[in-house]
């Protein structure tokens, strides 16, 4: 439900503190509830999640959004937009207070080129995203509605976040009214 990453943080945690020139990375806050990036626009600064919560959407050409993963701590976010030079494939918004650490663009490609241990924790976040993902959709098939709308209410207990209803069903991919129905029979 909300991907961490404390691998990837550690060693940004550690540019962060080594870097000659502290312009390459920066720490930066945003309040609860700002989009961070925004579908089809282009990326300014990869950024790597220090604390707080954010979700991942996709906005449909309805309108209708599509929660693809709830991120946290040690996530990077917009390194495949900035890796392809294409506009931002989805949307991220704060659901809490979060910091990021955000990495210039010649920095971050730099970092690219010249340091393996970076390559191989990209490797490893986006094989992770592949697992996570198929292992969502296994998931979706094989549990209740129910079940998953309980993971996703400890989560917020556990986080301490208010979700509101419209994104606990765009999570599920479910109308607020179906979400609605299965909360009363939950009670």
């Amino acid at each position: 439900m909300l991907r961490t990453n404390q691998i990837f943080l550690s060693y940004f945690e550690k540019l962060y503190h080594q870097q000659d020139r502290e312009i390459d990375i920066l720490l930066k806050s945003y309040p609860k509830g700002e989009k961070i990036l925004v579908q089809g626009q282009f990326l300014l600064k990869p950024m790597i999640i220090k604390e707080g919560v954010t979700k991942c959407f996709f906005t449909e050409e309805n309108g209708k959004e599509y929660i693809v993963e709830f991120s946290g701590s040690g996530e990077i976010i917009g390194e495949i937009e900035m890796i392809k030079n294409t506009p931002c494939l989805c949307s991220i918004e704060t659901l809490s207070e979060v910091s990021v650490y955000e990495v210039t663009v010649p920095y971050f490609r730099f970092l690219l080129k010249n340091d393996i241990i970076l390559n191989n924790l990209l490797l490893d976040t986006f094989a992770e995203r592949i697992i996570n993902t198929s292992s969502r959709a296994s998931y979706q098939q094989l549990y209740t509605t129910e079940h998953t709308l309980t993971q996703l209410l400890k989560m917020q207990a556990k986080e301490g976040i208010q979700i509101s209803k419209e994104d606990m069903a765009a999570y599920l991919g479910i109308t607020v009214r179906s979400l609605n129905r299965i909360l009363k029979d939950l009670k």
